[in-house]
This record gives C-alpha cells, sequence and structure tokens, in this order.
C-alpha cells in the first residue's frame, strides 16, 4: 500500500507537467500552473512522509482533507516534535476511523511526546483491544510506560512491538535498549 501512494504520487507529478505544458500552448498562458488537486496534495503529502521530508510532508497535507491527510500531518508534526501541534489532527483522523494506524500511532506520539503518559497508554491499550496485532500501538504505549518508569510493562510492550514488527526502523533501538536491560 505504501509503494502504491509513492507511486501514485510519482506518476501524478510526471503527468501534470505534461497537462500543463499542452495547457499552456492551447492558451499561451505559462505564468501559472494550475493548483493541485486535493488529492495530489494528499498523494505528495503522504510520498514525502514516507521518504521522511517531515516539513514538505507537512505543508504539501495543510493542503488535502479527510482522514488519511489528517493522519499524515498528524504524524509529520509529531516527527519534528510539534507534539501539541500534532494532537487535533490525529485525533479528528480517529474520529473518522478510530483504527488508522497512521493516526493512532500519531496520537500515541503526540501524547507521549507532551508526557501525556496516562492518556497514552488508554488510547494505546483501546486500540490494541480492537486490534492485538497493532504493533506500533505496542511501541507507543511502551514508550508511554518507559514515560511513568514502568520497566516490566515497558518490556513486555516492546517484546511485543518486536515480535509484530520485527524489522521496523525502530526494531535495532528497542533491541538495543531490550538487550541494555536484560
Amino acid at each position: 500500500m505504501k509503494s502504491n501512494a509513492l507511486l501514485i504520487a510519482v506518476l501524478g507529478g510526471a503527468l501534470a507537467l505534461p497537462a500543463a505544458a499542452v495547457a499552456a500552448c492551447r492558451t499561451g498562458n505559462a505564468d501559472r500552473a494550475p493548483a493541485p488537486a486535493p488529492a495530489d496534495s494528499l498523494q505528495t503529502g503522504i510520498a514525502l512522509f514516507q521518504q521522511g521530508q517531515y516539513a514538505k510532508a507537512e505543508a504539501a497535507l495543510r493542503g488535502a482533507t479527510g482522514p488519511d491527510a489528517s493522519a499524515y500531518l498528524a504524524a509529520s508534526l509529531a516527527r519534528q516534535k510539534k507534539y501539541a501541534e500534532a494532537e487535533a489532527p490525529a485525533r479528528a483522523a480517529l474520529e473518522a476511523n478510530p483504527m488508522h494506524e497512521v493516526g493512532v500511532a500519531a496520537l500515541g506520539e503526540s501524547l507521549v511526546g507532551q508526557r501525556k503518559f496516562d492518556e497514552a497508554i488508554e488510547k494505546m491499550s483501546d486500540a490494541i483491544k480492537r486490534k492485538p496485532d497493532f504493533a506500533y500501538a505496542y511501541f507507543w504505549r511502551g514508550q508511554a510506560y518507559y514515560g511513568q518508569k514502568r520497566a516490566d510493562r515497558m518490556v513486555e510492550d516492546f517484546e511485543t512491538f518486536l515480535k509484530l514488527a520485527p524489522k521496523s526502523p525502530e526494531a535495532p533501538i528497542v533491541r538495543e535498549l531490550l538487550r541494555k536491560l536484560g
């Protein structure tokens, strides 16, 4: 699914340029390119997020609407450590789709970043009840337990995270932390 979003964004951008050039030839007006459609902003924002270009993703996603746009905007903000700002779009995404994986993870990161550990544990626990194999809910709940200095619960959640997402970008750091505690 992620590679499809990137492919759509790349192809959408590649196809938009020739269309703009054709329009300029027909009208003789090459001053302004047409404004991207909201779907283009969404796909571009998702692709930028997946490339780790969070500030650019944020800018693109501010022009998009819907739960996916809100979720990826929240995630982009959280990755830039704009935790308080990330909370509202994460909640908006989850209002539309309570199990939006990016939205849940963004809310977890936002709450942990704001040191709202109790609420993070509550929200991530709710997500885990609904979907027991939700890796990033365990990751962010583990982070919240870490913030509360509840190592036993943190270790349990991080071990579950590693079972569910052994090749995730966070896995090496989590393994190292568990090894040091071990």
